[in-house]
């Protein structure tokens, strides 16, 4: 089994184990060799195919997130419309509250305003959806003015099709799970995969010295915290540290502080250390972003001994 097993997050339908691991693996080296770890970066990515390297393999589920027309009388479509409206009611709100950019913030403010402002000029009441909204902010159109809408589109289904479809999510969970053995060391999860790696952690049954989360949708007072599993959230017994980062511009991730998701301190859990990038990026949710940074670097180093 690998000694680094990675989960990535939404939209990689149409990716490979092999392609994600060749962007992943090299970034993460990057930022290993940034903290002060030049052996253990070369382990990662230099030697990696000899007997001196380090393992770390993708954990690729995203070929289960494609939708078949004959999924489709087993999923609950008013909830999942629902839960999809609340994830991006949230995502707005981080743009008016938190974004660095002040145009973004205002726009983001605007738009929040046309969804609260009730009867429209024929004195009905105009129901409009936060997905309109999303597409209207620079963040999500990183790939061209078009791409914006269908990016936030697949995002926010493919994110509630987890957390409300059992059959999606166990099949991810088994296909992720069968990744983790008694050789991993380090769990690295990005988006809807911070949550795959977190429920995934809450399974084991042995000691998996680090967990790390990245752009995670989990946190404090969100929709997905009252849907993830098991129930209420809480720390997994078996982790040892738990490693939380996000970027104030990541509209996707949730307020990263482990502290305040997880309040009172659980007897034998792990140690939690929670907070944002001290840099912004121009592409903030991009795991490769994530994936160089020091603090992260710092963590995989030292779970290696270097």
């Amino acid at each position: 089994m690998a000694a680094i097993v990675l989960v990535h997050g939404i939209a990689q339908e149409y990716r490979s184990a092999h392609t994600l691991e060749e962007e992943w693996v090299p970034r993460l080296a990057r930022g290993v060799k940034a903290a002060g770890f030049p052996e253990v970066a070369d382990r990662l990515w230099k030697y990696r195919h000899t007997r001196r390297g380090i393992d770390a393999r993708m954990a690729f589920y995203g070929d289960l997130l494609r939708r078949h027309p004959s999924q489709s009388e087993m999923i609950d479509e008013d909830i999942q419309h629902e839960v999809t409206a609340r994830i991006g009611r949230e995502w707005l709100d981080r743009a008016a509250v938190r974004g660095s950019v002040p145009p973004e913030r205002q726009r983001a403010a605007r738009e929040i305003a046309r969804l609260e402002g009730g009867p429209g000029e024929t004195g009905r009441t105009v129901v409009l959806s936060p997905t309109c909204g999303l597409a209207g902010l620079r963040w999500f159109a990183a790939d061209g003015p078009g791409s914006a809408g269908g990016f936030v589109n697949k995002a926010l289904t493919q994110l509630t099709r987890y957390l409300t479809d059992d059959q999606t999510r166990n099949r991810v969970l088994d296909r992720v799970g069968a990744e983790i053995g008694f050789d991993t060391k380090v769990v690295i999860g990005h988006s809807l995969g911070a949550v795959v790696a977190y429920e995934l952690a809450h399974r084991l049954r042995r000691p998996l010295p680090l967990l790390i989360t990245l752009g995670s949708p989990l946190g404090p007072d969100t929709v997905v915290d009252s849907w993830v599993r098991p129930q209420p959230a809480q720390p997994p017994a078996f982790v040892e540290n738990w490693v939380n980062l996000a970027d104030r511009d990541d509209l996707v991730a949730a307020d990263p502080t482990l502290a305040r998701m997880f309040p009172v301190p659980t007897e034998g859990g792990p140690v939690l250390r929670g907070g944002y990038t001290g840099e912004h990026g121009a592409e903030p949710h991009k795991a490769c972003f994530y994936l160089q940074r020091r603090e992260i670097g710092r963590s995989v180093g030292l779970a290696f001994g270097a």
